[in-house]
């Protein structure tokens, strides 16, 4: 089997406020996506990694992942429009392994338990159980509506998916005029069921300045930064 990971990191990132690609921010001495691929390059079950970047930034990206055996594609202006773009220089490949370059806290053992559900499945995204009470709003922010907690989960990356599926959907949405940024909701738009993985709310997404500290705190809690 033979499977691709198509790790997305071409967003502007302007709730960061940094003057270059949030990627590229340092967390304990090492920038934000060489962490995330650094994971992904360890996962044996993954035999290719594309980065999904801005064309400005090749040079930056290609000097810190210099040493990985990764390809790089650019980005379209939509998050569905980027991993077309992945997709299209894929010749074949089993499973299609979606993750946001701005999760670098994702776990080996996250990948690998997605990519297990996914082959059994067809299609599996890795998640966490709210922790709050979620409430639902109308357009003057009053509360209509209160869902069971019991039955929410928080879908975060990677999202797995059977290669051939993938295109199916990608193929349905676009013939719709339809452009998703979520891609469970991509699949699902298909008829198309989605498993959810159980996994750590440590994986975050590296989206404004605090989440910095934040990371470091949970790098420091597991031993990997002084």
């Amino acid at each position: 089997m033979s499977n691709t990971a198509i790790i997305l990191a071409a967003g502007n990132g302007t709730r960061m406020k940094a003057e270059k690609s949030k990627l590229l921010l340092e967390i304990c001495g090492k920038t934000v996506i060489e962490r995330t691929v650094e994971t992904f390059s360890k996962i044996s079950d993954i035999d290719e990694i594309i980065v999904v970047i801005r064309e400005n930034d090749l040079d930056a990206f290609e000097t810190v992942l210099s040493k990985y055996d990764i390809s790089y594609c650019f980005g379209g202006e939509t998050r569905q429009q980027s991993v077309m773009n992945a997709v299209e220089t894929i010749d074949d490949c089993d499973l299609l392994i979606i993750h946001d370059g701005a999760r670098p806290l994702v776990t080996e053992e996250e990948i690998s338990a997605t990519i297990r559900k996914a082959r059994e499945t067809g299609a599996a995204a890795v998640g966490v159980t709210p922790k709050d009470t979620i409430k639902i709003v109308d357009e003057n922010l009053q509360i209509v509506g209160t869902p069971d907690r019991s039955n929410l989960i928080s879908i975060r990356t990677p999202q797995i998916f059977s290669f051939d599926l993938y295109k199916q959907a990608m193929e349905h949405a676009k013939e719709q005029g339809k452009d998703f940024t979520d891609d469970c909701r991509l699949v699902e738009n298909l008829g198309k069921k989605v498993y959810a993985v159980l996994g750590e709310y440590t994986n975050i997404k590296i989206t404004t300045p605090e989440d910095i500290p934040t990371a470091e705190s949970i790098l420091k809690m597991r031993g990997e930064c002084q």
